[in-house]
């Protein structure tokens, strides 16, 4: 069975990246941040959908937090 989780992804403006927060369903938390985006892309990516988020965990754009 896949676990549930919800993602809450927050923006920062001034570095223009965003950081992801996945909670799982058994309250297990992994956050983590993406690259720096030219302003043209991170104001693209502002406008994701939590699925868009999903889609995007898929790529290579992205490092853990710890």
């Amino acid at each position: 069975m896949r676990k549930q989780e919800q993602i809450k992804v927050t923006p920062n403006h001034s570095k223009r990246t965003f950081t992801i927060r996945k909670t799982y369903s058994d309250g297990q938390k992994v956050k983590y941040r993406t690259i720096q985006f030219n302003q043209q892309e991170f104001d693209s990516e502002l406008m994701n959908t939590e699925n868009d988020w999903r889609h995007f965990l898929k790529s290579n754009d992205y490092y853990k937090v710890q």
